[in-house]
């Protein structure tokens, strides 16, 4: 049987990610994708190695997203004007177009989330979640055995 935190952990995460899914998936794009796209829509046009370490991700998962955000018309792919080996990734206007409704999606899951909390409750598992992301980024990488 689960560890009681770790099985709540597991289970918020699940619930959040299907109504997450569910609800992009009505605007065309798949979980995780819109992570690339507010990135873009907040910072700008950047590199795949910028993308990959502002959303601590890796490489091949950044590459297969772009990949199908450039195939959704969501985003398109430049050389860098600075360096040949960099690839530039910045949204198209199909790709800015949906900037509303994925706002829209995001505002729900919270609203979904929260629920009857009140604010100082909300601020208090805010505090309790940065903790646990703390101290799991702490306990370092699992070593397999």
């Amino acid at each position: 049987m689960a560890e009681p935190l770790t099985d709540a952990i597991v289970r918020v995460a699940r619930l959040q990610r299907m109504l997450a899914q569910q609800l992009l998936r009505g605007v065309g794009l798949h979980l995780g994708q819109e992570l690339v796209m507010m990135r873009l829509w907040e910072h700008g046009p950047q590199t795949q190695t910028e993308l990959v370490r502002a959303l601590d991700s890796d490489s091949a998962t950044m590459t297969r997203t772009v990949r199908r955000l450039e195939e959704a018309g969501f985003v398109r792919r430049h050389p860098s004007p600075t360096d040949r080996r960099a690839t530039i990734i910045e949204p198209t206007p199909a790709g800015h177009g949906v900037r509303r409704e994925v706002e829209r999606i995001w505002a729900r899951l919270e609203t979904s989330a929260v629920g009857t909390l009140t604010p100082a409750q909300q601020a208090e598992a805010i505090d309790v979640l940065r903790l646990l992301e703390a101290n799991l980024r702490e306990s370092g990488p699992p070593t397999i055995t």
